[in-house]
């Protein structure tokens, strides 16, 4: 028999209690071991939940209990969180967690200290078994690229878009079905996924990156003028994780993105979750699926719980030993080169537009793609460029934004052709 505790029984923590029983005769003969839930730790103890576990609101009845085997980690944030963590993992517990913030930050510090099994699969894209495929399956290969929808909320909201309908609508509506949170900053501003890539990112490249160091851009400065520009030219807008690997450089930013619609991640659309990944030896897969939800994370969890229970040792971000020929670093946002469409709103006057390629062209950027969109008082001038440097975009766009006739910030997406 193997005894777990669970350290934060809300939406997703009552799944696994209650998945654990509904599939016990299944879960047991995968695992050749039963599986009972001893404790559960809860903040309030009044609260209503419709199930029989025992609760505590002192995590260390469950961290420290002898006859408990692993500790699964549910409660979210993140230095709380690590404080629960690294207690399980001093008193010798194998762990499972769905918290990806607490991973962005601390998962070197956590597998350096782990020497029980550390399980994590539900905390990248809830029930896509996506940290498996990239540490197990695909562990043959060196990763080139992962490319990922890896937030519902924003893949939702960006679907809706496309039907003609206003972000601040549709924002609202993904708050009252449950999508986003009353304050949807971490979700719409890129940081969830954020999160989720660094975690990718440590499989492919065993790099040591935190949230600060990479570009993150969320998807709410997107308006119908970009989503009509996009259609228009065969392209999908998608708030993309992407990481790539060049020699001895790795990439890694979120950020809405604009991608040829005949992709298979174009075609991607409401609250669900894909991630592309090439490998050198196997070339493209991808992986599809619910990334949120109560069910979908607890059937995430169980597997994890399932694997530990099984005896499988997995070392935890996928390196018995560190890769001593292969010292790789992180590109600074300054070195990114890719393509990029801008949106400018400017008065109509003469000579407007040849200022604004002189100042593109001096900048070492060339215009790909022009249209004019005139509205009541202003005209919208739409570019998508040749691929350029960041560094170039962001000085040619300061320059832009001086001038009289400019009337609005400029607004710019990334394309990923």
């Amino acid at each position: 028999m193997v005894k777990i505790g669970i350290v934060g029984v809300g939406t997703v923590g009552e799944s696994v209690i209650k998945n654990l029983e509904k599939n016990k005769d299944l879960i047991s003969a995968r695992a050749g071991k039963e599986i009972v839930v001893k404790k559960g730790v809860v903040r309030d103890l009044n609260k209503k939940r419709d199930i029989s576990t025992p609760l505590t609101t002192d995590y260390k009845e469950v961290t420290r209990d002898d006859d408990i085997d692993i500790v699964v980690e549910l409660m979210g944030g993140v230095e709380k969180a690590y404080e629960v963590v690294s207690d399980a993992l001093k008193h010798k517990k194998a762990v499972v967690t769905a918290n990806k913030a607490l991973l962005a930050y601390h998962r070197f510090e956590l597998q350096n200290m782990a020497v029980t099994p550390f399980e994590y699969e539900a905390s990248v894209a809830g029930g896509i078994p996506i940290i498996k495929s990239l540490r197990d399956g695909l562990s043959a290969n060196h990763i080139q690229e992962i490319k990922g929808i890896i937030n519902g909320t924003c893949n939702y909201i960006l679907s809706e878009m496309k039907k003609g309908r206003d972000y601040k609508e549709v924002l609202k509506e993904a708050q009252n079905l449950g999508y986003a949170e009353a304050d949807p900053t971490f979700d719409v501003g890129g940081y969830d996924a954020a999160h989720k890539l660094l975690i990718l990112a440590s499989i492919a490249y065993n790099i040591d990156a935190k949230p600060e160091d990479i570009l993150i851009e969320g998807i709410e400065n997107i308006n119908l003028t970009d989503i009509e520009f996009a259609k228009e030219f065969g392209y999908e807008i998608k708030l993309l994780g992407i990481a790539k690997k060049e020699s001895d450089k790795i990439e890694l930013r979120v950020h809405p993105t604009l991608i040829k619609n005949t992709q298979m991640i174009a075609k991607v659309d409401g609250v669900m979750n894909a991630v592309s990944v090439i490998g050198d030896v196997v070339g493209e897969t991808m992986y599809y699926g619910p990334g949120a939800g109560g069910d979908a994370t607890a059937s995430a969890v169980i597997s994890d719980i399932i694997e530990i229970a099984r005896g499988n040792v997995n070392p935890m971000l996928g390196y018995k030993k560190p890769l001593e020929n292969e010292k790789l670093t992180l590109k600074t946002a300054d070195e990114i080169e890719t393509k990029y469409y801008l949106r400018i709103a400017v008065n109509d006057k003469l000579g407007v537009l040849e200022k604004i390629a002189n100042v593109l062209a001096k900048n070492h950027i060339s215009i790909e793609s022009f249209i004019q969109k005139p509205k009541n008082d202003f005209v919208k001038l739409l570019f998508s460029t040749h691929k350029c440097l960041e560094k170039d975009i962001k000085k040619a766009i300061k320059e832009i934004e001086t001038f009289d006739f400019v009337i609005k910030e400029v607004n710019y997406i990334r394309i990923e052709d």
